[in-house]
């Protein structure tokens, strides 16, 4: 019981528009995953936005809109932690692609691999301006293999 009231107090610090977003937010974390058991990758990609071939690039954000994505990624992950399905950070991305488009924050999604212990480790992040709004800063540990802006048009040279 001691649980639910804290859960219950911690719902009503939210904003009351962070608290509108949470289950648009759960439901689009399931459509991802769904997204990514259905359907191949090349597909999937398209949908992702511009592929830059050479050198990460990061948009300049105001202060403003740094916050509004860091906000952002706050909830996802936040909402990540609820859903009885794996939502880790290739789902996170996905949805977190899809809000900053529809808040119309600049963004990249960056996918990156490693190898550890002899397995090879697949990560994906996203970045709006200098923010990790999911996955956290992965630059040093993940060596990126695949690199994707929104909108496309600014990122292309």
């Amino acid at each position: 019981m001691k649980l639910l009231f804290r859960k219950w107090h911690s719902f009503n610090r939210l904003a009351f528009v962070d608290r509108l977003l949470l289950l648009p937010l759960w439901i689009m974390l399931g459509m991802a995953r769904l997204t990514i058991i259905a359907l191949p990758f090349p597909l999937v990609r398209r949908w992702l936005g511009g592929e830059r071939q050479s050198t990460p690039w990061l948009h300049c954000l105001s202060a403003r809109k740094e916050h509004r994505a860091r906000r952002l990624g706050r909830l996802i992950r936040l909402m990540a932690r609820y859903t009885p399905w794996t939502s880790n950070c290739f789902p996170q991305a996905l949805v977190a692609r899809t809000a900053l488009t529809l808040a119309g924050l600049p963004h990249t999604v960056f996918f990156g691999l490693r190898r550890e212990n002899g397995e090879m480790q697949a990560h994906a992040w996203v970045m709006s301006g200098r923010i990790a709004v999911t996955g956290g800063n992965s630059f040093e540990q993940f060596t990126i293999v695949g690199c994707f802006n929104w909108p496309a048009e600014q990122g292309q040279r």
